[in-house]
């Protein structure tokens, strides 16, 4: 899999984009998880069984090395896919996914110690700025919530951040373990409740599709950047993902965000653009043009 890279001084560049397709490919869940009519848990260990035969399948000659730091990077899965699934049945969808966002914070507060990244002042500076373009992009949508499903969404965000800073961790050994045995935890968590309901041929025919592409490719794509960039950008990087969820939205129903979400919108991708990958471009276009 590492031809997706390429080779030489480039692979920062390339990992960039591979994060930003991987964004792209998670924001695809919003709608067809929504056409299931099944349990969200059925619906998350489902998707997330044919998640891990779909990554086994594309590092099938890597072997697992079981490790505490993979197992803690599975742990860290799990925990994100079952507590974010849990916040958004107690809280509303806008208030989960901003609170399991604040992950950047949790990876730059951790990050110095567990993997000697120090963040930068621009790091935090972006933090800022994205997460008050999140806040900007669903102002219409935000509410007091329950307390409880609030503290769900912030451990959903804190489970990120331990998923990123694990896989890192493992830049030169095996990262993609930690998504693989995450997604298997995540199936074993659905289990019981496979049998409330039936989703029916279409709805399992969408669960397979994320399981493979929204899920699966993704989480491919994820663990061959993660060894080229440090945690704090994948987890910026992929920040864009809520972004386009309305630009899926408006394409396939006709439904235009509003601007409160275009202002959020264009303040988190200008933030990321400017920060990460503006400068990656021109680094990959001066080592081009050296050689």
């Amino acid at each position: 899999m590492n031809w997706l890279l390429g080779s030489g001084r480039t692979e920062h560049f390339r990992a960039i984009i591979l994060l930003v397709i991987t964004a792209v490919l998670w924001s695809s869940s919003g709608l067809l998880i929504k056409a299931v009519d099944w349990h969200p848990l059925a619906i998350s260990g489902v998707r997330s069984l044919v998640a891990a035969a779909v990554i086994r399948f594309a590092f099938r000659r890597q072997p697992l090395n079981l490790s505490k730091v993979q197992i803690t990077g599975a742990l860290g899965y799990a925990a994100m896919v079952t507590l974010f699934v849990s916040a958004n049945k107690m809280t509303t969808a806008a208030n989960a996914i901003v609170l399991q966002y604040t992950a950047p914070i949790w990876v730059a507060l951790f990050g110095a110690w567990f993997l000697k990244e120090k963040a930068t002042i621009l790091d935090w500076a972006t933090i800022g700025l994205v997460f008050g373009g999140m806040t900007l992009f669903f102002q219409d949508q935000m509410e007091a919530g329950h307390l409880l499903g609030n503290l769900l969404a912030v451990g959903s965000g804190i489970s990120l951040a331990v998923m990123a800073l694990a896989m890192r961790s493992q830049k030169d050994a095996s990262p993609f373990g930690s998504v693989l045995l995450g997604n298997t935890l995540a199936f074993l968590f659905g289990i019981p409740f496979l049998f409330h309901g039936n989703p029916g041929l279409g709805g399992l025919s969408a669960i397979v599709f994320l399981g493979i592409f929204q899920l699966g490719f993704s989480y491919v794509l994820y663990s061959l950047a993660i060894k080229h960039v440090t945690a704090i950008e994948a987890t910026i990087i992929t920040m864009i993902e809520p972004v386009l969820n309305p630009i899926w939205v408006f394409f396939l129903l006709g439904e235009a965000p509003g601007p409160w979400s275009l202002t959020g919108g264009a303040v988190i991708l200008a933030a990321i653009v400017a920060r990460y990958v503006f400068p990656a471009m021109k680094s990959s276009a001066k080592i081009q043009g050296a050689r």
